[in-house]
């Protein structure tokens, strides 16, 4: 194993020199930003920095000072230094790429209390220099010698970037009217909310008005640009949101806070709902941050146990709405415990049974395979090794759950285990129903609202590939 060893008082020569070199990364700017909370535009914000001094990102000044501290703390005088004094002169920026060449050099020791100072420059590639300066250290006067520490790797992710994605394919879209039914708690009034000011919707809340007004004044909102349809209760709410829907005066239903039950009570309601000839159900839109693209699972809300015609349904509205979000032919993954038919596992069976159905044309849009256990369906790897040939393994971007309580746990596991934010929505009826949980952030719901947009509109603009990124 490396180890890391200091030079002591007596072991230091003048001119003793110690050296390093770095390349500039967005990543070193990024968690050099996170450690010590320096947002300043000109590190972090790309167009900002275009039209500052430098006209380009630049790294924080005190990076080059760290690359100092570094060689002074593992190399000269290495472990034991105590750091008292330094100046540094701020000579050119270091740019993105740049390679950069930090070096300390000994000029002077001081016998009475071990103290060392030290030249400090670092130049880039072009040999200009960037920083100039001197340290002063106390030196270590015992020799230290230890493993040299293995640092654990750092991944980056920006939360919600693909729905981040998603609401930028909605611009220019007109938004759509949406009834938000019962939004008598800060967390979906400030869904709603911002969700208006995206652009994405035009709201109507419907709820118990003294509620919703009392849930606006905690979150500080102003309720005034939108309409409110009073009522006393929740399953109230939820018949005048559906009626609005059916007489064609939203476009949209998002839940607000009840249960959603009580909302899909009066939309599967046989005379006054929003049914339509095919099955609804719910998708689960998921940002994982370690999957590298758009990830969606079926149905984990709303159908329990769904036998094979249902199933045949909840594919083909996940795909249809994949084709609404740009993706032109998704590859659906049809999850079993296992990836061999087994007679005694419904879900096996089920799986094969809707890739014959795919090939004869009664499900159509994508690509199926199953059954395919979670392993081979996210993992190419897992499926070489387990001889799986598929089109679909290690790239599928639909997950097909056995049923409810497995795609919940599925959807949860990823939320909670994964650091995954999830939106989610129902399909197969008139008009898109926004089914979030309440104890969703604003990012899902935004998420959320930009899905229900895409899909009412469905234009030539929300047909853009969303092309899988390789950033984590």
């Amino acid at each position: 194993m490396e180890r890391i060893e200091n030079v002591t008082f007596d072991e230091i020569g003048l001119g003793a020199t110690a050296r390093l070199t770095r390349t500039l990364t967005h990543q070193d700017i990024e968690l050099f930003a996170i450690v010590s909370g320096d947002v300043n535009p000109a590190h972090v914000d790309e167009e900002f920095a275009k039209s500052d001094m430098f006209h380009k990102v630049i790294a924080h000044g005190m990076w080059g000072g760290a690359l100092i501290s570094t060689l002074l703390g593992t190399e000269l005088p290495g472990p034991g230094t105590i750091y008292l004094n330094q100046s540094l002169k701020f000579l050119a920026p270091v740019g993105l790429g740049d390679t950069v060449t930090a070096v300390v050099k000994v000029v002077e020791k001081s016998e009475t209390k071990h103290h060392v100072i030290l030249e400090c420059s670092i130049t880039n590639q072009l040999g200009v220099a960037v920083i100039s300066g001197r340290a002063e250290v106390i030196a270590p006067t015992e020799k230290i010698s230890r493993a040299r520490v293995v640092l654990p790797e750092a991944e980056l992710h920006v939360k919600g970037r693909r729905y981040a994605q998603l609401i930028g394919l909605t611009q220019g879209m007109q938004p759509i009217t949406t009834a938000v039914v019962h939004p008598v708690d800060t967390v979906s009034l400030i869904g709603a909310v911002e969700a208006a000011k995206q652009g994405l919707i035009i709201p109507i809340l419907i709820g118990p008005e003294a509620k919703i007004r009392l849930a606006a004044e905690q979150a500080q909102l102003d309720l005034s640009p939108y309409q409110l349809i009073p009522t006393e209760h929740s399953e109230q709410s939820a018949v005048v949101a559906v009626a609005l829907a059916r007489s064609g005066k939203v476009e949209a239903l998002m839940k607000g806070s009840l249960h959603t039950d009580e909302l899909m009570h009066a939309v599967v309601d046989p005379a006054l709902g929003l049914r339509t000839s095919r099955r609804m159900s719910h998708v689960f839109a998921i940002d994982a941050p370690h999957y590298p693209r758009p990830l969606f699972i079926t149905d984990a809300a709303l159908n329990i146990a769904p036998n094979l015609e249902d199933k045949r349904d909840i594919v083909q509205n996940a795909i249809d709405l994949t084709h609404a979000l740009g993706i032109a032919e998704p590859r659906v993954a049809l999850l079993a415990a296992v990836e061999t038919v087994n007679s005694t596992m419904i879900s096996t069976l089920h799986a094969a049974a809707l890739c014959k159905m795919a090939e004869r044309g009664q499900i159509t849009g994508g690509i199926l395979d199953g059954p395919l256990a979670f392993d081979n369906a996210v993992s190419v790897e897992a499926a070489k090794t387990k001889g799986i040939v598929s089109p679909v393994a290690g790239f599928a971007d639909i997950f097909l759950v056995p049923d409810i309580e497995a795609g919940n746990m599925l959807a949860k596991q990823l939320e909670y285990l994964a650091d995954a934010e999830i939106a989610g929505i129902v399909l197969g009826a008139r008009v898109p129903i926004i089914l979030t949980s309440r104890a969703d952030k604003t990012m899902a719901r935004l998420g959320s609202c930009a899905i229900a947009l895409l899909l009412a509109r469905n234009s030539t603009q929300a047909k853009k590939v969303i092309a899988p990124t390789k950033e984590l």
